[in-house]
C-alpha cells in the first residue's frame, strides 16, 4: 500500500478543524498508509524583521528535512506553486506510484512560509488558490484533496 505523509507546521486547536481533519484522515486511510506529522513553528518576535523570519524558516527547515521520508516524492504547498485540478493531482499521484515510488510527502509550511531550500527540493510546488486561507483550514483542504485524489484513482463515486 502506498504511503502518504503530511507534514504541517503548527498544531490544530479548534475542535471544528480537528473534527474535519480526523474525518478525512480516517477516509484516506482506506486507500493508503497515512501519517500526519505536526511540527512546532519557530517562535518569532511580535514584529519580526525579514532577517529574523529567514532565520526562523531555516530553523524550521532543519527539522522538516529530518521528517521527509527517504525516497519520497515531495510536494510543498506554497502560494507561488502551480494550480492543479483534483483530477490532475490524482493523475500526478498515480504517475508517482507507477514510477516505483512507494511514498509521497506533502508539506504545509508555517505562517511565514518555508525556507527556499525546502521549496527547491520539491518535486512539485502546488498552490491551492490565489486566495489566502488560515493554515488550519488549509490542512483540512489538503486532506480532503488527498482523499479525493485517492478516490478518483479508485473509481469511487465520491468525486463527481
Amino acid at each position: 500500500m502506498f504511503d502518504i505523509t503530511l507534514i504541517c507546521m503548527g498544531k490544530l486547536k479548534e475542535k471544528f478543524y480537528l473534527s474535519a481533519a480526523a474525518e478525512y484522515e480516517k477516509r484516506l486511510k482506506a486507500y493508503c498508509n497515512f501519517k500526519l506529522i505536526e511540527l512546532p513553528e519557530y517562535r518569532l518576535s511580535e514584529n519580526p524583521s525579514p532577517g529574523e523570519i529567514a532565520a526562523g524558516l531555516e530553523k524550521e527547515a532543519e527539522v522538516i528535512l529530518t521528517k521527509i521520508p527517504k525516497g519520497s516524492w515531495f510536494c510543498v504547498l506554497t502560494p507561488e506553486g502551480k494550480l492543479r485540478s483534483s483530477e490532475e493531482l490524482a493523475q500526478i499521484l498515480k504517475e508517482t506510484k507507477l514510477s516505483g515510488k512507494g511514498s509521497a510527502c506533502f508539506l504545509i509550511g508555517s505562517s511565514f512560509g518555508m525556507s527556499p531550500r525546502v521549496k527547491a527540493m520539491a518535486d512539485l510546488k502546488l498552490s491551492m488558490s490565489p486566495m489566502t486561507f488560515p493554515h488550519h483550514l488549509a490542512r483540512v483542504m489538503v486532506l480532503e484533496q488527498l482523499y479525493r485524489a485517492e478516490a478518483i484513482q479508485a473509481g469511487s463515486k465520491y468525486h463527481k
